[in-house]
């Protein structure tokens, strides 16, 4: 949080392309490092029997965020259209950056984390630090000891990720995010502009700023439309993630999203107000489902399915392949859409969120219930 605070200051003030690159990307790497390890720290310190409503419930604020970050985008932009509104964008995601680096000195490490390491003393004043209430009970905290894993944990390496012990996991973890981030990037990031574009109220090219501009708050429009199903399909996934399972939920949800984009295709060959209904009913069934499924359970699952000693390793490894797919998606769409056309690619896409389910099914180690001190054993 400290370099995303460092490099989004900077971006703010930067005035020439090479430095607005470099804070990109620096902000990039904070958010790639944050993004896992968040999730470590909650999973490792709740009860097993509601971990996965209240980790999602952490999750869902990632979709509240970009619904403020739409309607944001949009009130910046009327009040002050021009180029540079893009620095107070970014201006605004400051203060709260700032609180919540703040705030993360005073969350308790990890138990589980400590523990493994050998480091027992440390474990259990933490534990006390997470119970503490007044009157404090209990009176105090004592943790069992596992020396086979303190010895073992210390000289494990990255290729620990795929021995046989935890090769099942990785892939688990792994490959379905890869299919789920192709899919929910592929469409995400042009939706916005194929339902402007639909919907036929704003500029049909880009001749002036004062275009653009009319442009982006047009499309912000269709994005918060299409956004608030995100929210609700992470409801549901908060309200049946512990009964149902995540099993279960991811494999419906990516079912669920080969039903949106095989409806969405159907609006290639549709014409007038149908074209439009077709592109929003399949989009926004498309969000539903992936909030309610793969997006929301493979960042619940990547954080489950490790033992202790490799748990941050591979969350890590899961969000990265992931996010491969999310930036081959992003700059591979553009290619592909002009060489194979976008029946073809919407297929693609299809298929992609089959083979989640696929391989969902195939590698699964349900986690629903489970103690993760258990995980692994």
């Amino acid at each position: 949080m400290i370099i995303f605070c460092m490099f989004l200051t900077l971006l703010i003030l930067v005035g020439d392309f090479i430095s607005l690159v470099i804070c990109l990307f620096g902000i990039g790497m904070a958010l790639g490092c944050d993004y896992p390890t968040a999730h470590m720290i909650i999973s490792e310190n709740i009860p097993s029997v509601s971990r996965g409503r209240l980790v999602l419930g952490a999750f869902a604020f990632q979709a509240i965020g970009a619904m403020c970050g739409i309607i944001v985008g949009a009130l910046v932009l009327m009040i002050d259209p021009s180029i540079d509104a893009w620095r107070w964008m970014y201006a605004t995601a400051l203060a709260p950056a700032i609180l919540i680096t703040i705030g993360r000195f005073f969350i308790p490490e990890s138990a589980n984390w400590l523990i493994v390491r050998g480091q027992h003393e440390k474990a259990e004043q933490a534990v006390s630090r997470l119970l503490y209430r007044t009157p404090v009970y209990p009176d105090k905290v004592a943790l069992v000891r596992h020396v086979a894993d303190e010895a073992s944990a210390s000289k494990l390496s990255f290729f620990a990720l795929f021995n046989a012990k935890n090769r099942r996991a990785t892939i688990f973890s792994s490959a379905p995010w890869l299919f789920q981030d192709l899919g929910t990037y592929g469409i995400g990031v042009f939706t916005p502009t194929l339902i402007a574009a639909a919907l036929g109220s704003g500029p049909d090219k880009i001749r002036s700023p004062a275009d653009l501009i009319a442009s982006g708050i047009h499309s912000a429009e269709a994005a918060a439309l299409t956004t608030s199903l995100l929210i609700v399909g992470i409801a549901f996934a908060i309200w049946l993630s512990d009964s149902v399972g995540r099993i279960r939920l991811q494999i419906f949800g990516f079912l669920g999203c080969a039903v949106g984009l095989g409806i969405a295709s159907m609006s290639i060959d549709a014409e007038g107000a149908l074209r439009l209904y077709l592109i929003m009913a399949g989009v926004m069934l498309f969000n539903f489902m992936t909030n309610l499924g793969p997006n929301a359970q493979t960042y619940l699952l990547a954080g489950e399915v490790f033992p202790t000693e490799v748990r941050g390793m591979g969350a890590g490894f899961a969000a990265m392949i992931g996010k491969v797919g999310a930036v081959a998606t992003t700059f591979g769409f553009p290619l592909l859409l002009a060489s194979i056309g976008t029946r073809s690619l919407l297929y693609s896409l299809v298929i992609s969120s089959v083979l989640g389910a696929i391989v969902t099914w195939m590698f699964r180690i349900e986690t629903t219930g489970v103690n993760l001190d258990r995980i692994g054993r």
